[in-house]
């Protein structure tokens, strides 16, 4: 009888922390073998890849990946042994555990290609303390809509939240920094920006797409802009 393989680890509370943003883009997530994570959208405008310090030695299909995290809240310290149909999911002082089953991997949303980027035409920070500041406002004045756009003058970039559907609408406004040049409005849905906290490196480009770069850990979003969106360089 051939011995099944098993790959026991813990998970670290970073790798636990994306797995929980990531159920904000999808609620179900196909993990391949390796130490790569990539998660889509249903609607396919939002995408993210990041590398864990752990290694999976087998692919790990989950159709709900928030009752998944559920489950695994309720060991103060799990320990994962993840098999070929199923993961054990124990206390690590070994007193109780759940075994949870794997979804069919062919029902699951899969990410078969990288984004390939072109190059930016508005590059800039966008720090956690003003997109957190902004996603507020948008939440109290009720704004569905978010704009990265240059100043009236065009000597700065500003991100903006607004009504794209209501020219009349309450607007709230914070400056990013100087704008290299250019005239331009890239609009986003304000329920797309479901980056996990932090500073970030954003790339803009003239085809509607941008790719957002946590500055402190290892992952990238790729979110489609609305086609309202509009570039002069």
């Amino acid at each position: 009888m051939t011995a099944v393989k098993v790959d026991t680890m813990k998970l670290s509370r970073e790798t636990l922390e994306i797995l929980k943003n990531y159920s904000t883009i999808n609620c179900n997530i196909k993990i391949d073998a390796g130490s790569t994570i990539k998660t889509l959208s249903p609607m396919k405008n939002i995408m993210s890849k990041t590398s864990i310090e752990e290694t999976f030695e087998t692919q790990v299909s989950i159709w709900d990946l928030n009752k998944f995290l559920g489950t695994v809240s309720l060991y103060e310290k799990p320990v994962f042994e993840f098999q070929d149909d199923h993961v054990i999911i124990s206390e690590e002082n070994g007193k109780s555990k759940t075994k949870y089953r794997y979804a069919e991997s062919s029902l699951i949303s899969s990410v078969d290609k990288d984004v390939q980027m072109p190059e930016p035409v508005v590059s800039f920070v966008l720090y956690n303390k003003d997109l957190s500041q902004v996603l507020k406002a948008a939440s109290v004045l009720g704004l569905p809509d978010l704009a990265v756009r240059s100043s009236d003058d065009g000597s700065e970039i500003e991100l903006v939240a607004l009504d794209l559907k209501d020219s009349s609408c309450n607007t709230y406004s914070v400056t990013l920094g100087d704008n290299p040049g250019g005239q331009f409005t890239f609009n986003y849905k304000t329920e797309n920006m479901k980056m996990i906290a932090g500073d970030y490196d954003v790339d803009i480009t003239d085809k509607f797409v941008s790719q957002l770069t946590n500055k402190n850990i290892d992952v990238t979003y790729w979110i489609a802009l609305d086609n309202t969106s509009k570039y002069e360089g």
